[in-house]
């Protein structure tokens, strides 16, 4: 929620082996903090990542998809790999201007950091439709020092209208073995991922096969950032991309099945949680909701429902207004396009049940339901009775300031 930050990340938790961050300012939209971030990643390390499946995605985005298949295989990278991100202009549907800017800064960053092109991996977020100033970001790398970034620096450096940096980590034991995973994210605003997300960059000292990784992130990104919306706009930008440097000595491959089980755990928690932030960091939002939908015949259709109601801005301006108007659930489960039996249909607000058997519940009491409604975290359940699949989505509430950030954004 806008103005709240989550509880800091353990700092104690230690850095994670063959990952330097580092930032800078270019001062491309803002002043007086740094809008860049770099992050080096050794050589011999694997990298996956998703994107926007947006049909006007951005340079670096496209980019990103033209080079992220070349690293197919388990294979590893021989040099190292360099994610780099700036805030404050997406550098989207900036035609031939845009393209080369990517390719510059790969290019000098190739250079800096004793690589190839091929391994710069870049992300632009802010204002769509303007010419990046590429001479303010160039000046910006060649001022890195060697210095290292925290991981909470780094977060902050990708921030545009985010009111607090999103970072969080954690240690995995595997048989006396440890490795961490430790990750960052932007977003607040134009939040429906589609595919990706937002930017968010994941880092692990695991050695993960290329393939593998592939798989995992994709998977994880399925039930955390693809189920979370702030507004029903996919962005221009939206790119995830996750690194695994294989420093720790624990070796994660298709074999070993708890390995495996326990790093994909660690992945999609760490996936959530920045998810989470995210919602609560929704422009504008006083209330974080989350929608369970059980009882469906399918994933996918669990999913489709829970979008439909964290969506739908009926639903979302009664949240806003403390309103427990349940009809608008109702509503947003019956426009989702999946097939419902209304006499199976359950819903509850909270720990109150408010509608079953195609109408009002006999024990529903307005008051509980209202009073639940005035927290600042709203649980919504639906169940569909058509099945034993289910599926979990979140998102925040829609409020005046929400408008007024966004009417003012580039004033």
């Amino acid at each position: 929620m806008s103005g709240e930050t989550p509880a800091a990340p353990d700092s104690g938790t230690p850095a994670v082996g063959g990952v330097v961050l580092k930032t800078a300012s270019a001062g491309v939209r803002y002043r007086g903090r740094d809008d860049v971030m770099v992050a080096e990643i050794a050589a011999g390390s694997t990298i996956a990542g998703v994107v926007t499946r947006s049909s006007t995605r951005s340079a670096s985005v496209i980019d990103c998809e033209e080079k992220l298949p070349r690293r197919g295989g388990g294979a590893v990278q021989e040099r190292p790999s360099v994610f780099f991100a700036c805030s404050g202009n997406a550098n989207a549907f900036t035609g031939v201007h845009g393209r080369g800017c990517v390719n510059e800064v790969a290019e000098v960053l190739a250079h800096r950091f004793g690589t190839g092109p091929e391994n710069v991996l870049t992300a632009f977020t802010g204002v769509i439709g303007e010419r990046f100033p590429v001479e303010k970001a160039i000046r910006a790398i060649e001022s890195i020092l060697d210095a290292c970034a925290t991981l909470e620096a780094a977060a902050a450096a990708i921030m545009t209208t985010d009111t607090f940096p999103k970072s969080t980590r954690r240690s995995v034991s595997i048989g006396g073995a440890e490795f961490r995973i430790a990750g960052i994210a932007k977003g607040s605003g134009m939040i429906e991922p589609d595919m990706a997300t937002l930017l968010a960059y994941v880092f692990t000292d695991a050695g993960v096969p290329r393939d593998l990784l592939q798989e995992l992130v994709e998977t994880a990104n399925a039930a955390t950032f693809n189920c979370i919306t702030v507004d029903g706009d996919t962005s221009t930008s939206d790119t995830l991309l996750a690194a695994a440097t294989g420093r720790s000595g624990v070796h994660i491959d298709r074999t070993g099945r708890a390995g495996r089980e326990a790093f994909s755990a660690a992945l999609e928690a760490v996936m959530r949680d920045l998810a989470k932030q995210v919602v609560r960091d929704g422009e504008g939002a006083s209330k974080f909701v989350e929608i369970a939908v059980e009882g469906a015949a399918s994933v996918s259709a669990a999913r489709t429902v829970a979008k439909s109601i964290a969506n739908s801005p009926l639903v979302k301006t009664a949240i806003a207004g403390e309103d427990p108007n349940w009809g608008r659930i109702v509503m947003a489960v019956g426009k989702s396009g999946v097939a419902v039996n209304a006499e199976r249909l359950a819903i509850s607000i909270g720990d109150d049940l408010v509608a079953e058997r195609g109408g009002v519940a006999a024990s529903y009491s307005e008051d509980s339901v209202a009073a639940h409604m005035r927290g600042g975290d709203i649980r919504i359940v639906v169940d569909l009775g058509a099945g034993r699949a289910a599926a979990t989505a979140w998102t925040c509430d829609l409020t005046r300031e929400y408008i007024a950030i966004n009417a003012d954004y580039r004033s």
